[in-house]
């Protein structure tokens, strides 16, 4: 008597029908048997039974005997399963790396930054942004230099998505994270009475007798000012416009040391009694707590963090 030879596999090229028909032999495989895979593929035992008959068909193989005697796998199915195992394997592993792709960083990140930070020593900016490009090569940064009040409304707002500023007063609407510190002091342009006077004795009732230049926004200028009851004869709105307020001589006012350091060198301004006249701000990242910010702009934080922490740790 003449064996039946096996048709040929009908299998070109695989489809998304072939990979559903897999999934479900795998599972049955995996369950032990048409009945419990109906469970977990949530299909009737007559559709499961189908699809596997329209596998065998496909491929041109018997993959598994099911009977009175219950389910078991070929010999030819046992190898089909364990070639089925390795390739949902690579598809899943392809499909979640186009996903990574999908889902990778893009578009424009933009960040705000409080004037004149680049001079300050203990300001790693740079540092942060160079980290970043290299987590995110595909994100555009667009930087802006604006004051507290500017930076806050565009955070609100969605104008910026990233700020970094002094610290003032706190809003629910920001998270906050300390980054770096900066000192102020007060100082007098050449011309003014007291850029050749002593120090000594000077106090901060004393500063009264002068015209103060202050800044024009709350900040921690506007609250030393209140505080000691400076009273601003001029506002600038900015650190270059208060530099330019004490370079004339007529007004005393408050810059970064690390700023006004290109001043003092010279000779062109000089800090009063800097052990008394000053004082300290620490500098923060914000962000907008609702809604979630980006993936990009939670690793922009994340590399702010990162670089100020390492620059503080002397280890």
């Amino acid at each position: 008597m003449k064996m039946k030879v096996k048709n040929r596999a009908l299998l070109g090229q695989l489809g998304d029908v072939d990979l559903r028909l897999l999934r479900v032999f795998k599972t049955v495989a995996d369950c032990g048997s048409m009945a419990a895979a109906e469970l977990e593929l949530n299909i009737g035992i007559s559709t499961i039974s189908r699809h596997v008959k329209d596998l065998e068909i496909r491929l041109g193989l018997t993959l598994c005997r099911r009977g009175r005697s219950g389910f078991s796998l070929t010999a030819e199915g046992a190898r089909v399963y364990e070639s089925t195992l390795r390739l949902l394997a690579s598809t899943d592993a392809f499909r979640a790396s186009v996903d990574e792709i999908h889902r990778r960083m893009g578009g424009q990140l933009n960040i705000a930054v409080h004037d004149k930070t680049s001079s300050n020593p203990a300001a790693r900016i740079g540092e942060a942004i160079a980290l970043f490009c290299e987590h995110a090569p595909g994100v555009a940064l667009n930087l802006h230099v604006a004051h507290i009040n500017a930076i806050e409304r565009g955070i609100i707002d969605g104008q910026f998505q990233v700020g970094i500023i002094p610290g003032h007063r706190r809003s629910d609407s920001f998270a906050y994270d300390a980054l770096f510190g900066e000192t102020m002091l007060l100082y007098c342009g050449a011309s003014h009475p007291l850029f050749k006077a002593a120090d000594k004795g000077m106090n901060w009732n004393g500063l009264a007798a002068f015209q103060f230049a202050g800044l024009g926004y709350h900040s921690p200028n506007m609250e030393l000012s209140q505080k000691k009851h400076l009273r601003r004869n001029a506002t600038a709105f900015d650190q270059e416009g208060i530099a330019n307020l004490i370079l004339s001589g007529k007004f005393l006012g408050f810059l970064p040391d690390h700023y006004a350091a290109s001043f003092v060198a010279l000779n062109r301004m000089r800090a009063i009694r800097p052990a008394l006249f000053r004082y300290q701000c620490v500098f923060h990242c914000i962000l907008r707590r609702s809604p979630e910010p980006s993936r990009a702009t939670r690793a922009f934080q994340a590399c702010l963090i990162e670089t100020h922490r390492s620059a503080s740790d002397p280890s």
